[in-house]
């Protein structure tokens, strides 16, 4: 038997997309309904940022264990890491953070929540599971993206996965090949190398966890390839599974390789989760890959009163900016058909390695082709850097020449995080270089280092 239940806006996923649209449409005074056809709990809590930073500092606690003697601090035997231990605290802290999304979505009232896969059947009309109708006036697609799995590993079974997979991981593995030195192949990579893991890791591009500048790009791989193998230019020609994992032949500029690992870690991209939601049945414009046609800025698809949010619609896969996405469509949403362009923070973006890779505003490869100066610092010789034996990486800053506004920046090295934010705040104000220096720098602190980065711009603005 059908049931029918009707809304002013429905927003299909309970991500950190949906809840941001969900909280917009109800400060507008409008009903609203959150549809879910999986368990509660954003991606970034479950399988994403929360628990790989979690495994990140256990690997750091490792790392630094083993690298006390050039303080003069010796400790005595080899550090043992228990694999079990290490898991089961990812796990466990994991778990809590989970909790206080469930927390969050706990506090909407049942009536707003409906469980269910949602299939459009109209433009703003919605099945849920197989007898719910809903009739809405206007429709948030918030469903998020999942990895990729090229065809070519589906014989792996459960040899073949992804970064939800290590999260499940009672234990360490042995060895993993990890195929992409993307953001979440590098940071996972390197975690579990200094967790005892042989690891080798694979791109084929030349790529590395999206640094665009060439500069900052050949320091990185400089210091990454000093802890495991890094091949950016290599190609898996065939996998098979075996009783004791996987067997895997790959071929880069020095040859053919053949090794064997317990598993194969996919991280070559990330799918928009939009199959099945049946958006052939609305006047949606559909590419051949069936992801529909939408206006970046308002985030309403062409032609019908649907928005998309968050990482389905493959913008900036971060979570701020799913959190913004939500917002900006739930808004116009609310407002429609009255829509305008959603205000925009600054980009940044931070990788969690150490050293750690950041960019903000334009990326090297978005800078015009002339008009630019280019300040950089080498963390090799950097006081404070040095001082904690950090001493590895570069950042480069970017600014117009006739103005001096400050463009953006790439940079891998210590701290990036904390510089990132920084930058990006000069960035959202429309600084100036000049202005930039203007700001108070402590000593000896590593942000001495960026004080030098735009010392060695604004010496090219005024020359």
């Amino acid at each position: 038997m059908s049931q029918a239940r009707r809304t002013d806006v429905a927003i299909i996923g309970a991500g950190t997309a949906g809840m941001a649209a969900y909280r917009a449409v109800k400060a507008a005074g409008l009903s609203a309904l959150l549809i879910e056809g999986g368990p509660y709990g954003t991606t970034c809590a479950r399988v994403g940022c929360m628990p790989s930073k979690l495994l990140i500092a256990a690997a750091e606690a490792a790392h630094h264990a083993r690298h006390t003697a050039p303080f003069g601090v010796h400790v005595d035997g080899p550090v043992r890491i228990d694999g079990h231990q290490v898991m089961q605290r990812v796990k466990s802290e994991r778990d809590r953070f989970v909790g206080f999304v469930l927390d969050s979505v706990n506090n909407i009232p049942q009536s707003d929540r409906l469980p269910g896969h949602a299939r459009f059947i109209g433009n703003t009309q919605l099945l849920v599971g197989d007898s719910t109708v809903v009739d809405a006036s206007r429709v948030v697609i918030a469903t998020g993206s999942s990895a990729v799995v090229p065809d070519m590993y589906a014989a792996l079974g459960d040899r073949a996965i992804i970064n939800d997979d290590v999260f499940a991981w009672d234990t360490l593995p042995g060895s993993v090949l990890v195929v992409g030195p993307g953001v979440i192949g590098l940071e996972l990579g390197q975690a579990l190398a200094r967790l005892g893991v042989r690891v080798t890791v694979l791109g084929r591009s030349g790529g590395l966890a999206g640094i665009s500048d060439p500069a900052v790009r050949d320091n990185a791989f400089q210091a990454f390839s000093a802890e495991f193998p890094l091949c950016l230019n290599a190609e898996v020609t065939s996998v098979e599974r075996t009783d004791q994992g996987v067997h895997v032949q790959y071929r880069d500029r020095r040859g053919q390789h053949t090794e064997q690992y317990d598993y194969v870690l996919l991280a070559v991209g990330r799918r928009p989760n939009i199959a099945g939601l049946g958006l052939e049945n609305t006047l949606a414009k559909l590419d051949d890959r069936g992801m529909p046609a939408f206006n970046r800025q308002t985030l309403q698809l062409d032609g019908i009163p649907v928005f998309l949010a968050g990482d389905v619609n493959a913008q900036w896969p971060l979570l701020h900016e799913a959190a913004d996405d939500g917002r900006i469509a739930g808004q116009n949403a609310a407002a429609y058909p009255a829509v305008s362009p959603g205000s925009r923070r600054a980009p940044l973006s931070v990788v969690f390695t150490d050293p750690q890779v950041m960019h903000v505003g334009l990326r090297f490869r978005q800078l015009p082709d002339s008009g630019v100066v280019t300040g950089e610092v080498d963390f090799a010789d950097q006081g404070r850097s040095r001082v904690m034996l950090k001493n590895r990486g570069l950042l480069r800053v970017y600014a117009e020449q006739q103005t001096g506004r400050f463009l953006g920046a790439e940079m891998v090295g210590p701290a990036a995080e904390h510089l990132g934010h920084l930058l990006s705040w000069a960035c959202q104000q429309g600084m100036t270089i000049s202005q930039m220096l203007d700001m108070p720098f402590y000593h000896p602190v590593i942000e001495e280092g960026l004080r030098t980065a735009l010392r060695d711009a604004a010496r090219q603005i005024n020359a």
